[in-house]
């Protein structure tokens, strides 16, 4: 019969194992040729299981229980970038969500398991005529009807917070850069004997008449303040906001939040009171100058707008500039950050604790429905008037991304640089948790790339 008999191993047997008393198995078997093998393994000694012990219990459960983190990964990591990403769609049933994550991370730790899941769901939606996906290739018809269930046209006063107090989930993302093209539309009929002229310029003009009218009533059921400024019927509602000084970044968080720095704005802006809604938006793709959204983001009327790229953004206060004659553009990193804060420099603008009720995050209390964001203005505001500057959508800003805050402009101008490609999103979101909802949270995503969890909000100069 086989035996297995313990002993030490000889010096220089196994002196590889430098922190490890080594110790052997002899195994003596019984052979035709009676020879004995014996097998040499390495066990720790005490003062190296003790300094082993933390990065095993991290990477063994069945030796020391359950899986335990210890601390949490910078959000400015690449790999937190990609684990945020996947963690936020991974259990979503549209195809754009996959294709948006294997456009970021072709080669990332998820792709071949996304690429499954893609396939899979293009198996089970194939269907004898292909159609455009993502943002609609035509434009839909005005919606005037009511928006889902969850969402409610018109919004309560939401009660504000006291003025000594001012600061991942489940839905379609990411649809291509660019929309499908339009298919080509048959010849007009002749009009007065003219065989050129053109019918479908009325239908349009009445479409994008019929949109701004939308935006108007929505944006007109939105709580009005005594000091908005509202540069036409279809426009956002704007806050002027008064110049001054503040600490921006954070010391003790993000390494992309570093070095916590003083900035001093010294010109006059306003800046959007609420994210740019759907029917905002509409009125714009109506008018032929921004992409329509797909159907599932264009349900609720006062929801923010989203599923839009850094240059989407761009065509939208583009446009806005031109029918206003109002310097319209996004606001710079600085502008932003000011805004959210309201004065205050503590992590959230309402405090350094999490407070339920006060963001429209994942577990951060009601309203909350992991498929959609809620409407604008249904959590409070801060102390300067400013909705939903934590949660709801990632909000775009002008500036380029930078890793730090090293070298950072003090005087609140946008930190650019020439040919970009990836920019800089504040504010967090619905679809993720209280630790993004920080006033000093900075996130980067490629200019040209939707996701469904991202929008904006506007500014302009005020001279």
């Amino acid at each position: 019969m086989p035996g297995v008999t313990r002993r030490r191993c000889l010096p220089g047997e196994n002196n590889m194992w430098r922190l490890f008393v080594p110790v052997c198995l002899s195994m003596v078997v019984a052979s035709v040729s009676g020879t004995v093998s014996t097998l040499c393994v390495a066990a720790p000694d005490a003062n190296a299981r003790a300094a082993i012990r933390p990065a095993v219990a991290q990477l063994d459960p069945r030796g020391f229980g359950a899986i335990r983190r210890v601390g949490l990964m910078p959000k400015d990591t690449s790999e937190e970038y990609e684990i945020t990403f996947w963690n936020s769609i991974k259990d979503s049933q549209y195809a754009s969500d996959y294709e948006a994550y294997l456009k970021a991370y072709p080669n990332g730790r998820f792709a071949p398991l996304a690429q499954a899941r893609l396939t899979r769901l293009r198996a089970s939606t194939a269907k004898p005529a292909a159609s455009p996906t993502g943002h609609e290739a035509s434009a839909p018809p005005v919606s005037t009807g009511a928006p889902a269930p969850s969402q409610s046209n018109t919004l309560p006063q939401p009660a504000k917070p006291a003025q000594s107090a001012p600061s991942a989930p489940q839905a379609k993302a990411a649809p291509p850069a660019t929309a499908p093209a339009k298919p080509a539309a048959a010849a007009p009929a002749p009009v007065n004997g003219n065989p050129g002229a053109n019918t479908n310029a009325g239908t349009s003009a009445k479409a994008a008449a019929a949109a701004a009218t939308t935006a108007a009533a929505a944006t007109a059921a939105l709580p009005a303040g005594a000091h908005d400024i509202h540069d036409c019927p279809a426009c956002p509602i704007m806050i002027a906001v008064t110049p001054g000084a503040f600490t921006m970044g954070m010391e003790k968080d993000d390494p992309s939040e570093r070095p916590a720095h003083r900035v001093t704005l010294s010109h006059p802006y306003a800046l959007s009171k609420y994210a740019v809604t759907v029917a905002q938006w509409n009125a714009c793709a109506d008018a032929g100058a921004c992409p329509h959204l797909s159907a599932d983001e264009n349900s609720a009327k006062n929801a923010p707008a989203r599923d839009l790229s850094w240059d989407d953004a761009q065509q939208y206060v583009k446009w806005l500039a031109k029918i206003t004659g109002k310097p319209y553009r996004l606001p710079t990193e600085a502008e932003w950050e000011y805004a959210a804060r309201a004065g205050t420099d503590t992590r959230y603008w309402w405090g350094n604790d999490m407070r339920k009720g006060t963001a429209n995050c994942k577990d951060c209390g009601p309203p909350w429905r992991a498929e959609a964001p809620a409407d604008v203005g249904a959590f409070p505001a801060n102390a300067f008037g400013f909705y939903d500057m934590a949660g709801g959508v990632w909000e775009w800003v002008s500036d380029c991304w930078h890793n730090s805050y090293k070298n950072a402009p003090d005087d609140g101008s946008s930190w650019d640089e020439p040919n970009c490609p990836t920019r800089v999103l504040r504010g967090g979101s619905w679809r993720d948790g209280a630790d993004y909802m920080l006033s000093a949270t900075r996130f980067k995503y490629d200019s040209s790339v939707r996701y469904n969890a991202n929008g904006f909000r506007v500014a302009r100069d005020m001279k």
